[in-house]
């Protein structure tokens, strides 16, 4: 599918996607980008890459498809450098967690210098609360939601290559546009995100030895990158405030059942969260 792909940021996502396109075949050669040559080894030696650098033009100038694997914050900063080495006609596609900013300022910044690369952002609904290269799995792809946000300079052509390169590595390929992308993860993954870190940051040392399957399942992915979360978090906060808001309008009718001893409505309550959660059933949770 593409000759030569580059990936920027082989941390989880990026070793995890180049463990999954050397086992699908869908590059011929995968080229892996960062800052630090100790952490690129380790991603050749686990077999994620074919060679690595950590000079972005070495990278990117014989690409044909280039995926920004990077935190959110520096994604847009990054796709401008691949866009400036990079050949024209060059795809660029990243993997960040929100896609408002990222597609308005990276399709500002092509149309200011005119650039001759196509870019259509993309958010894999997979990862886990461990980081970095040596937790990277081919199948962390298979199965999960890829939600691609095409801007307003997107070609068709380009979108439909950005919707096989995910199929080719197992995802299943949902479009959206960046703003209905970021309505939607905030309630679906971010907020759950705060909710876990405020449960864990909110229990008690003492009671920490009693701790069983309940808090350890609620509170998993509180054990994240907290400067990752940090970063979607804050290019996230309006979509997030409003779906927190939803969240606090629902535990305060439950607290105010409990407080008025309204068992009525606490079961209601309870069973509302049941009936969504049966509903999902025991698929495999998206990251």
């Amino acid at each position: 599918m593409f000759p030569t792909l580059c990936i920027i940021g082989v941390g989880l996502i990026g070793g995890s996607l180049g463990l999954a396109v050397r086992k699908h075949k869908v590059a011929h050669r995968v080229i892996g980008v960062g800052r630090n040559r100790h952490k690129l080894d380790k991603a050749l030696d686990l077999g994620a890459l074919d060679e690595c650098t950590t000079d972005i033009y070495r990278g990117v100038r014989e690409a044909d498809l280039v995926v920004v694997c990077t935190p959110v914050e520096s994604i847009i900063g990054f796709v401008q450098q691949a866009a400036l080495n990079a050949r024209p006609k060059t795809l660029i596609t990243d993997a960040g967690s929100t896609k408002e900013l990222i597609v308005k300022q990276v399709e500002a910044d092509l149309k200011k210098h005119k650039s001759p690369v196509d870019f259509v952002g993309s958010h894999p609904m997979a990862g886990s609360e461990k980081n970095g290269a040596e937790h990277s799995r081919a199948d962390l792809f298979e199965g999960r939601a890829v939600i691609v946000t095409p801007g307003k300079r997107s070609s068709p052509d380009a979108v439909e290559r950005i919707h096989d390169f995910w199929r080719a590595v197992g995802a299943n390929v949902l479009q959206m546009s960046p703003a209905e992308h970021d309505r939607a993860v905030a309630a679906i993954s971010h907020v759950p995100h705060v909710v876990a870190s405020a449960l864990a940051a909110a229990t008690p040392e003492e009671s920490l030895p009693l701790a069983a399957g309940g808090w350890f399942d609620m509170t998993r992915i509180a054990a994240a990158d907290v400067e990752l979360w940090r970063q979607i978090l804050a290019q996230n906060r309006g979509h997030v405030l409003k779906a927190l808001a939803q969240f606090e309008k629902v535990l305060s009718g439950l607290r105010a059942a409990l407080q008025s001893e309204n068992d009525a409505k606490l079961l209601k309550i309870l069973q509302a969260g049941k009936n969504i959660r049966d509903a999902v059933g025991s698929r495999h949770p998206s990251g």
